[in-house]
């Protein structure tokens, strides 16, 4: 049954861009479904239950009023029942989505529907992790592990999505691909920590900075501590004008906090005994990687679906595609916002490059040679 619904020569009978509409109406569709993930996601809410609401009053939306692109549009980008905006965030990804899956049709369709849609989850995958992780700075493991799942089952499945004809030579192309992503963006995370594991923030005088138990509080941003402590050794710095504890404080003096040990001047705490700290500072110093963690399970995904060789292009024009960023903020002379960007995004319009034209690209450039 399931092999008779995807025989090209059945899909044939009907004009080939009447497929292309419809896969654009399903992908803006699933666009819909996406938003729901990037919502709920890193909030640890279910994508399930409740039903799509609105965020503001929890209006629970009706179907009639849930249809993809045409009721924002409708309704002017506004709840139907409070009037509070909707992000243009909504439209956005229903938008792209779906164009994104019409685009995969109209490159792979001819060749294998089942093909397609292989390439149509992956790009799925790489909207849901850009949206949160410019929202977030985090990729959810749901995505990278889940992805390198995914991508295994879809290797086993559909040995075309590597260019190999047998099962074990899609299973080794998966295999290898997530081992070297997975490999190559731990070993510049560690290169990174090595060479530029340190960022000095200057602060307005007598800036307040709070560290509660599971984060740093700056004012502008809060910062887990799952964020910069990678090793026992990563530590926060800073000279205090004030320190308060719950039951007494400190002036001008070094704070220092690692994951095991809390000094303040010469006195040495247990950070899991001081469960609320506050500080007055011109200056912190704190630990940083070239990249997260997340962005190594990322690429692992990535390489599960793709391969090693799209590991290698993914890196190569991340690099590229961040470099060209950090030009153009620094000729609008916004360079401190190249800190405030995730990596992940990057990898992920590299990954859809390489999906749609990375390989020809390949061979020109080795053709170059």
């Amino acid at each position: 049954m399931v092999k008779a619904i995807f025989d090209p020569n059945n899909w044939a009978t009907v004009p080939f861009h009447f497929w292309t509409a419809a896969i654009f109406v399903f992908g803006s569709m699933v666009g819909s479904f996406l938003n729901v993930c990037i919502y709920r996601m890193p909030l640890g809410l279910s994508v399930v239950s409740p039903p799509s609401h609105c965020p503001n009053c929890k209006y629970s939306i009706p179907a009639y009023l849930n249809v993809p692109l045409f009721t924002w549009l409708f309704l002017r980008g506004r709840c139907r029942n409070c009037g509070n905006p909707i992000s243009s965030r909504y439209f956005l990804v229903e938008l792209l989505t779906g164009t994104l899956f019409a685009a995969a049709w109209i490159w792979f369709g001819h060749a294998s529907a089942w093909l397609a849609l292989a390439y149509c989850l992956v790009l799925a995958g790489l909207i849901v992790a850009t949206f949160i992780d410019f929202e977030h700075f985090i990729i959810p493991d749901e995505i990278t592990i889940g992805g390198m799942v995914a991508g295994f089952v879809c290797s086993f499945a559909l040995p075309a999505l590597h260019g190999e004809i047998s099962l074990t030579g899609s299973l080794r192309q998966s295999l290898l691909g997530a081992a070297l992503g997975g490999g190559l963006v731990y070993g510049i995370l560690r290169l990174g920590k090595l060479f530029f594991g340190k960022q000095r923030l200057s602060l307005p005088a007598e800036t307040r900075i709070v560290f509660t138990e599971t984060a740093v509080c700056l004012p502008d941003k809060e910062i887990p501590y799952e964020d910069l402590f990678y090793r026992r050794s990563d530590m926060i710095q800073l000279q205090a004008r004030t320190v308060e504890l719950v039951d007494r404080g400190y002036k001008d003096i070094q704070v220092r906090l690692s994951p095991e040990s809390l000094e303040i001047g010469d006195e040495k705490l247990n950070p899991a005994d001081v469960p609320y700290l506050e500080t007055v500072s011109a200056e912190i110093v704190l630990p940083r990687e070239a990249m997260g963690f997340g962005d190594v399970k990322f690429m692992a995904g990535i390489g599960a679906f793709l391969g090693w060789k799209a590991v290698v292009f993914s890196l190569m024009v991340s690099s590229l595609i961040g470099s060209l960023v950090g030009v153009v903020l620094i000729v609008m002379k916004r360079q401190a916002w190249s800190s405030r960007l995730p990596y992940g995004p990057y990898i992920a319009i590299a990954a859809a490059i390489w999906i749609f034209c990375g390989r020809e690209v390949l061979q020109w450039w080795l053709g170059r040679g």
